[in-house]
């Protein structure tokens, strides 16, 4: 169907709101100057809703309200299983308005509808759901086996969590990062990217409707290097973790450090797929294109170099350039497009920047990509799959580009692909394609990363730590009992026995 979906009636009335206030301390606040900015929807490049811009005061409030929350509200003090009442009719609730959140996805971030239907939004209430059932399955308390000593270790929640989370998957980063903090009793400050503020504002609509304690989710919007840097140099938070560039996650190291508050990065990558000669070709192909178009190229944990063996080269080439070549770019909300816009127009001008110097560099442009006009929408960030190929060291092969753009290399040896994957300082997600098993697992335990997949990519499942090496993160994991766990402190009780 080419037919543009109509925005829900409550879709139209969150969006017309003069501005989208902030959530703070269980109240919708406007910002304390009065400040706002504009969301621009992707697809047609014109301005969509006003939005409440924090600052350093309106951030100082929101931490002052979630440290009251944890220091003398109810909240820390429920049992596991009443903080996962809340959570679990949260979970309910996200379905029940499910359509609701794909829209406004769609809308201010551009990526297709049936993406943020399919995967995106039913994504949060699993995740909420899964971490329900680590908190009411956790180890609170374990004995210590020490001579002349009874001992044991107990877990506590750390206090105030804070969150910084990225334009490319808003709404599925509020399930990823909010879920374990608040099971585990802390109280949150969130700041979505500036990009992609939208499901995360609505989302407290029905943290508001079902009744949370004051102050235990607080959601703010904003620009990075206000609102941003004084949640991320705030000395009242216990923990922060940040989801983006590497170049930031430096800062935000950086602030953390100066006041001891432990901080998780999950950062940028440069991933790779090595595909081997005893593949089926078009199996892989039809399997790879879909990874580097999913969110328009817009995943950090993407396979954007494709190292692939000389005995296949000239198929996979072929079968590549013909795959890419059909996907239809599109307006977000129309349900037959397969690949949306960028997020804004500062995105295109750096994924048609990076194109042109890594084929000045000598890149093969097999799929040159470039800018595409929509029938219909003239002003939107769209933009053609591109296909390069040529040596490692050039700089689509080297820097982040986050657009579908894939760089191939050729490789001879087992030996020879492995140095390839090495030759990136981004240590994210890889993924290896082979029939032989022996040899995708040994392979898969070589590369250095926080994730190595075999014969498939983007695999997310509840239950599997997800973080990076190098310069793609530090400091703990998303998606798993570890991450639950890592919002909790530990505390050692030990009594002298006579």
């Amino acid at each position: 169907m080419n037919t543009e979906i109509k925005p829900l009636p409550e879709v139209t009335e969150f969006l017309a709101q003069k501005p989208v206030k902030m959530f703070i301390d269980g109240s919708w606040e406007a910002a304390s100057d009065g400040s706002i900015f504009s969301v621009v929807n992707p697809g047609t490049g014109e301005g969509i809703a006003e939005l409440a811009a924090a600052n350093e005061v309106d951030i100082n409030k929101a931490v002052a309200a979630a440290r009251e929350a944890f220091d003398h509200g109810e909240w820390p003090k429920f049992t596991v299983k009443e903080r996962a009442d809340y959570l679990y009719k949260l979970a309910d609730l996200v379905e029940e308005n499910a359509e609701i959140f794909a829209q406004l996805e769609s809308l201010d971030v551009g990526k297709p509808v049936t993406a943020a239907r399919s995967g995106d939004v039913p994504n949060v209430p699993m995740t909420i759901r899964y971490y329900c059932d680590v908190a009411l399955n956790g180890t609170y308390s374990e004995p210590i086996k020490v001579d002349e000593y009874e001992a044991r270790q107990i877990r506590k929640p750390r206090g105030v969590a804070a969150f910084l989370i990225p334009w490319n998957y808003p709404f599925l980063n509020v399930g990823w990062n909010l879920a374990a903090p608040l099971l585990g009793g802390n109280t949150t400050v969130m700041k979505p990217s500036r990009d992609g503020s939208l499901t995360s504002l609505y989302f407290c609509k029905l943290v508001e409707q079902i009744g949370f304690p004051k102050g235990v989710i607080n959601m703010v919007a904003g620009f990075g290097q206000t609102a941003g840097a004084a949640l991320a140099n705030h000395p009242g938070i216990n923990k922060m973790a940040f989801t983006g560039s590497t170049e930031t996650g430096r800062d935000i190291a950086v602030a953390c450090g100066k006041n001891i508050v432990p901080v998780v990065l999950e950062l940028g990558g440069k991933g790779a797929a090595v595909v081997f000669d005893d593949v089926n070709v078009e199996d892989v192909v039809d399997k790879l294109i879909p990874v580097i178009t999913l969110n328009t190229g817009q995943v950090c944990c993407t396979a954007s170099r494709w190292i692939v063996h000389e005995s296949i080269w000239d198929e996979f080439i072929a079968l590549a350039k013909e795959g890419l070549s059909k996907i239809k770019v599109g307006y977000g909300m129309v349900e037959s497009t397969d690949m949306g816009p960028v997020v804004s127009k500062k995105q295109m001008d750096i994924v048609l920047g990076l194109v042109e110097k890594g084929i000045a560099e000598g890149a093969e442009p097999i799929l040159p990509g470039g800018a595409v006009e929509v029938d219909g929408y003239p002003g939107g960030f769209y933009i053609k799959p591109a296909l390069l190929a040529g040596p490692a060291d050039n700089i689509c092969a080297q820097e982040e580009i986050f657009g579908p753009v894939a760089f191939c290399i050729k490789f001879k040896t087992e030996e020879d692909a492995l140095n390839i994957v090495h030759s990136s300082d981004y240590g994210l997600a890889n993924s290896v394609w082979s029939k032989d098993l022996d040899r995708a697992n040994r392979f898969a335990e070589a590369m250095d990363a926080g994730n190595s997949w075999i014969n498939g990519h983007n695999i997310f499942p509840c239950g599997i730590p997800y973080g990076g090496c190098k310069l793609s993160g530090m400091g703990g994991s998303l998606n798993s009992p570890a991450t639950f766990y890592g919002f909790l402190r530990t505390q050692s009780i030990v009594r002298a026995l006579d």
